[in-house]
């Protein structure tokens, strides 16, 4: 069970692992062991998701998901599955986290008075600058 919050729990038989052999430093081990860690999970067939993180989490992650809906996370950080499939879910756990958060509603404000004054004498400056470039009429 990959636990988000005290709401979200995922099953673990949602997730499918697949191993592939690693690239980068690892010696004669590199090209016999399959090391690297792809997770694939179906973001919009999963019913332990609520509609609204679902909605967060495709639009914020929409290009790590592919056209079937399924997310594709790998890691080979470490040189062992075990510590690479640790990796995948937690760098989903953390996604999800940060899809869960509901985001703050923006306040309208309004410009203060002097804000204003500023852009106005900016404006005017910028005006007076370009009217003295033009030709005089003589």
């Amino acid at each position: 069970m990959l636990e988000i919050n005290k709401e979200i729990r995922i099953p673990l038989r949602e997730f499918h692992f697949s191993f592939v052999r690693s690239s980068g430093p690892g010696g004669q081990n590199v090209n016999k062991v399959a090391t690297k860690a792809v997770l694939r999970w179906n973001v919009h067939k999963s019913g332990s998701l609520p509609e609204e993180v679902r909605e967060r989490f495709t639009k914020r992650y929409a290009n790590r998901i592919n056209q079937e809906g399924e997310l594709i996370v790998s890691s080979s950080r470490f040189r062992d599955q075990g510590r690479n499939t640790a990796d995948c879910l937690e760098k989903l756990r953390s996604w999800l986290q940060k899809a869960a958060e509901k985001p703050r509603p923006r306040r309208p404000t309004k410009p203060s008075r002097a804000a204003r004054e500023r852009r106005l004498k900016e404006k005017r400056f910028q005006s007076q600058k370009k009217e003295g470039r033009r030709k005089l009429d003589t």
